[in-house]
């Protein structure tokens, strides 16, 4: 008798189209492992993001706006569950493979650094290799996850997690779905955001976005991916031209008004300097660091380990271990 992985995986020649992956077709692994009874390769994926430490972190590093006074903005954590779910919505109704998808999801921004694309910027200033996200989170889920061992995902769900942000090198359309999904995620939540936080009103969103799109956040969620939806076919992901002006509109519009807003942004510069103050010590005190990093360190430099060390910060403990470097403690002679 099948078990239950074989039998979702023999269900998968009937939900999954011919574009899409099923699980038994996957490349597979780096170091090849007995495939488990119950989930298929692509559900293993996802249960080894969920219980990584990386990806608990991040309901503690920053989406868009630092040190927001109220519970109710996002985190990248949050961020990263609204993408799943898009992502996820979109993949079932195009007959893609779902939990490819998710995982994809799920680890799309492991490697994002503390303080949002302010501390991503600060790390490229810094590291003279540069630093991109996308290619620190597959750096995580390969090298740096289970004390330096990775995660050992499918390539499939290593691929997607690369090229999520720029399409490159193209794999899956299930990566294109992710991709598709960490925007239109992205765009809706930040101005639910930008909203809440008086930097925006309604009515400063442009005309056509607000008719073709929507004016609340779940309206204008559901009329995107209804377009997206309706729209792909052949082997190809994409809005109508319609709605991709809009949504070309809707992306130009948020870069202006909330990504390089001054209000929003106002604390940036901070950054750079509490960043650049840890990497210059640690740096020059490199065996200070745990032992993954150390093993980095001696297998790739000093640089490339404290770019990984403070990459995988929260926005609270990077605050921490910069005060606890150079602000004095209070003292007292009794």
């Amino acid at each position: 008798m099948a078990n239950a992985r074989q039998q979702r995986e023999k269900l998968e020649e009937l939900l999954v189209c011919r574009y899409g992956v099923r699980a038994a077709s996957s490349r597979g692994r780096k170091t090849p492992e007995e495939e488990c009874q119950m989930r298929t390769c692509f559900q293993r994926d996802v249960d080894r993001i969920t219980h990584a430490k990386s990806f608990r972190r991040l309901k503690h590093k920053t989406q868009v706006f630092l040190q927001p006074e109220g519970d109710h903005y996002r985190t990248r954590l949050t961020h990263t569950l609204e993408v799943a779910r898009i992502a996820r919505t979109a993949a079932r109704a195009l007959r893609l493979n779902e939990d490819l998808t998710e995982a994809i999801s799920l680890g799309h921004d492991l490697g994002h650094t503390p303080f949002g694309h302010a501390g991503e910027r600060a790390l490229d200033e810094i590291h003279a290799g540069g630093f991109r996200h996308y290619e620190q989170s597959l750096r995580v889920v390969d090298r740096l996850e289970r004390d330096g061992r990775g995660l050992n995902l499918c390539d499939e769900t290593r691929i997607g997690i690369l090229n999520h942000t720029t399409g490159q090198p193209r794999d899956t359309l299930e990566a294109d779905v992710v991709r598709i999904a960490d925007h239109i995620a992205y765009m809706n939540h930040d101005l639910d955001d930008a909203v809440r936080a008086s930097i925006l009103t309604p009515e400063d969103v442009p005309q056509i976005v607000r008719e073709r799109i929507g004016n609340r956040n779940s309206e204008r969620i559901n009329s995107m991916l209804v377009d997206l939806i309706g729209h792909s076919e052949e082997g190809e992901i994409r809005f109508s031209p319609e709605m991709q002006e809009a949504y070309d509109v809707f992306h130009g519009f948020m870069y202006e008004a909330v990504y390089r807003n001054p209000v929003a942004k106002g604390e940036e510069q901070k950054v750079l300097g509490i960043l650049g103050g840890i990497w210059d010590y640690y740096v020059r005190h490199v065996d200070e660091l745990s032992a993954v990093f150390r093993a980095v360190a001696e297998d790739e430099g000093p640089e490339r380990a404290v770019c990984d060390y403070i990459s995988g910060m929260t926005d609270a403990y990077a605050l921490e271990v910069y005060g606890r470097l150079y602000i004095p403690v209070a003292w007292s002679i009794k």
